[in-house]
């Protein structure tokens, strides 16, 4: 309830909710009442002690939202792009793992993939093997433990989810994935690979720490890791 003097006259309390109710449940109102539109005075947004009338003000709302639609279409057209790209890495990686003959050609092929068509030089693949030697040596991009390795063990949510997460790792993961002191690593992208991760682990990581940020989405690394598994099982 508000008091507000017009004209010398003070208008007695009115319910501004009733009148908003009234004037959106008869658009008709300012047809029959048309001079009422010319009268209107409203603050001006951009300050300056000024006011507007109220078409100006109709005016300057469509443009803002007209606005608020074009940056929304140029972030769709972006997303779209993006994601066109990523098509196409993936389909590269599919090409790359197509004429291969062997599993050390396979893995080859991962690696030159995500290096090259990826730009994730720093990755990370790890394969469980039943035979694997208790403390084998591991190369730059390759990891082989046994499946009951101690060092799986803090992944084991990732594993029992089969989904890939994105994020920053536990300094003992990044030292098993990266080596001891690798603290340039800003953020990863895990992808299980099988079902509840028996074939392994894919890991990419960044020195960017918003790269592989637990918002964005993991569809395509999902494709990533369902190609690298067919590439890898053993028939």
């Amino acid at each position: 309830m508000t008091t507000r003097p017009m004209r010398g006259v003070e208008i007695g309390e009115v319910d501004e909710s009733a009148v908003a109710s009234y004037l959106t449940a008869t658009p008709e109102f300012f047809d029959r009442h048309a001079q009422l539109l010319a009268k209107i005075r409203l603050p001006d947004t951009r300050g300056g002690g000024t006011t507007v009338s109220l078409l100006e003000r109709q005016v300057e709302v469509l443009r803002e939202r007209n606005r608020q639609l074009e940056n929304k279409v140029r972030e769709f057209v972006d997303v779209a792009r993006e994601n066109d790209a990523l098509g196409m890495r993936v389909l590269a990686m599919a090409r790359r793992l197509i004429v291969t003959r062997d599993r050390d050609a396979a893995i080859a092929a991962i690696e030159a993939s995500l290096r090259e068509d990826f730009d994730a030089g720093q990755s990370v693949l790890v394969l469980t093997q039943a035979d694997a030697p208790p403390d084998p040596a591991p190369t730059r991009f390759l990891r082989v433990v046994r499946p009951d390795a101690p060092e799986l063990r803090s992944f084991e949510t990732l594993f029992s989810s089969g989904k890939p997460r994105c994020g920053q790792l536990r300094d003992s993961q990044r030292d098993f994935l990266f080596g001891a002191g690798s603290i340039e690593i800003g953020s990863v992208a895990l992808v299980p690979l099988g079902p509840r991760a028996s074939l392994g682990l894919l890991v990419c990581g960044s020195h960017d720490a918003q790269r592989f940020n637990p918002t964005m989405s993991t569809d395509f690394l999902a494709r990533i890791g369902e190609l690298i598994t067919a590439a890898l099982a053993e028939d």
